[in-house]
């Protein structure tokens, strides 16, 4: 009986997730990057720098490649992130965080093929006391990312050593299945341990439908979360190494 309640609960929160209206929390954005972004109107975000961006179109029938290859920011908030929701297999395409704007956050971050991003890199020491090694990471993202790592030092060893050694901050690099600027080309995304870590491009070679895997601990994906970090592992095209700085998409 409990295990039906739960998947009753986790049915409703992605109905939810799902059909919440985008257009309504573009002020996330501004609550995120209040150094970057002044405002926004019914079309377009203004930049505190005066430059103006298009929201871009209402496309309900956008298909799904093209929201994955090329989002506006519109389509970013198009599935809201289900934040401290149960863990558990998403449903088809549900994919929170992985339509991103290449411009926007080329604005936000710099353009790493330009060498915009790494002057803006600091170094954050990840688990000083579990493992004790630096990452690279965004500057906006630091604080964020040393209050994760303090909160997974107090969990037990057995939780922690999913969390280290890590497979990587930051690399000027595109997302394997399409090409478009990865977050880590910003410097806003953590890989965790490869021991622990499951693709879908792993598992299945591009295959469908996918089976949803995890071997994360829901500890180390509460304590990103709380800290304005999405988890890969929500997806549908799961990823659940994968943790990236959206706190436009996740409020903390």
């Amino acid at each position: 009986m409990r295990r039906a309640w739960i998947a009753i609960l986790v049915a409703a929160m992605w109905s939810a997730a799902t059909a919440e209206p985008a257009n309504k929390t573009f002020d996330a954005l501004i609550s995120a990057y209040p150094d970057k972004i002044a405002g926004f109107n019914l079309t377009e975000i203004v930049w505190r720098d005066g430059a103006r961006q298009a929201l871009g179109p209402e496309e309900p029938d956008k298909s799904f490649d093209r929201l994955v290859s090329d989002a506006s920011i519109r389509d970013m908030f198009r599935m809201r992130y289900p934040a401290f929701a149960p863990l558990a297999a998403p449903p088809e395409d549900f994919d929170p965080g992985r339509f991103r704007n290449k411009a926007f956050f080329d604005r936000l971050y710099g353009d790493c093929r330009k060498g915009e991003v790494a002057p803006d890199l600091v170094d954050v020491e990840w688990l000083p006391a579990s493992w004790g090694h630096k990452v690279r990471i965004a500057r906006r993202a630091a604080d964020a990312l040393r209050a994760v790592s303090a909160e997974i030092e107090k969990l037990p060893q057995w939780v922690r050593r999913a969390a280290y050694p890590t497979a990587g901050t930051y690399v000027c690099r595109g997302v394997a299945d399409r090409g478009q600027p990865s977050m880590h080309a910003y410097g806003a995304a953590i890989d965790l341990n490869l021991d622990y870590s499951d693709y879908w491009l792993w598992q299945t070679h591009g295959a469908t439908p996918l089976v949803w895997r995890n071997r994360m601990p829901p500890e180390i994906v509460t304590a990103f979360e709380r800290h304005g970090f999405i988890w890969g592992g929500r997806w549908y095209h799961y990823d659940t190494m994968h943790f990236e700085y959206r706190p436009e998409l996740n409020p903390h």
